[in-house]
């Protein structure tokens, strides 16, 4: 029965991991209300699930990477919601909850090694896998060049540029307001994360057809992902959590760049990821 109880509380992990955005972000009551009770949920059903598992397996210890990953995913839930209670710090949840849920999806999947029922599947599993990622850092790029871009409609903006066709600025007419730009890189942000999200998930359950096994979440490139993951929340945290726009957020963008190249610069001592020449 611990394995029906654990995929329930990865359900409601994953629910509580998207409802947490919106309450967070959007500082939405109802959103708010529904992400501690969907994350309580979890956790309970959680609870459930490690105490049947230790108690059929006559143990008080843990045994195996899958019930290490969900004691240590019930861990991260329950100090998350030990801090919410004490301080009232739901804005922990964006990383804990997530994080929760990927720790727990693969215990979810079974004691054993997930098993793709043909190789056209897993096939579709890894073309999704690659179109998500590359759409995620796709929409990164674009926020980029749009934070970019605001600095220097915004330089141009102040220069005060005189009408004419011998003004230095001229070439850059075309520049749409600032406005424009700070809501396409907005929006391509917020595009990109639930990609990376989803590219992250299927990476997990992908690599349950190989002989890695625990090691992969050890590999420098996928380490790296997770980062990058890490820096998609703060990214969205800064611009509508704390309100960061403009010159600020575009500074906060070019670092993103730096870190997302440090990402693609790790595939090549990665010995799962190699892109390149074998």
């Amino acid at each position: 029965m611990d394995l029906l109880w654990i995929r329930v509380a990865a359900i409601l992990y994953a629910a509580a991991g998207v409802a947490v955005f919106p309450a967070v972000l959007g500082n939405r009551e109802r959103w708010r209300k529904a992400c501690v009770h969907l994350g309580g949920l979890a956790f309970f059903f959680h609870f459930v699930s490690v105490v049947e598992m230790l108690a059929a397996a006559h143990r008080f210890v843990p045994a195996g990477v899958r019930e290490i990953e969900s004691l240590l995913g019930f861990a991260v839930a329950g100090l998350f919601f030990l801090v919410w209670w004490l301080y009232d710090f739901l804005s922990l949840g964006i990383f804990a909850l997530p994080a929760s849920f990927f720790l727990v999806f693969i215990p979810s999947l079974g004691p054993d090694r997930y098993q793709f029922p043909s190789k056209g599947v897993y096939d579709i599993w890894l073309v999704a896998h690659i179109v998500a990622l590359l759409l995620a850092y796709a929409a990164l790029c674009f926020s980029l060049l749009s934070s970019l871009l605001y600095l220097v409609q915004e330089h141009r903006i102040k220069s005060k540029p005189k009408p004419g066709r011998h003004s230095k600025w001229g070439p850059l007419d075309w520049l749409p307001p600032l406005d424009t730009l700070e809501r396409v890189a907005q929006a391509t942000l917020e595009f990109g994360f639930p990609c990376m999200t989803a590219g992250l998930l299927i990476g997990s359950v992908l690599v349950q057809e190989s002989s890695l096994g625990a090691s992969y979440f050890l590999d420098p490139n996928i380490i790296a992902s997770f980062v990058m993951w890490g820096v998609y929340v703060m990214l969205l945290l800064l611009r509508r959590g704390a309100g960061l726009r403009g010159r600020k957020a575009a500074y906060v963008s070019g670092a993103s760049l730096v870190a997302m190249m440090a990402v693609w610069a790790v595939n090549f001592f990665s010995q799962v990821h190699r892109f390149g020449p074998q």
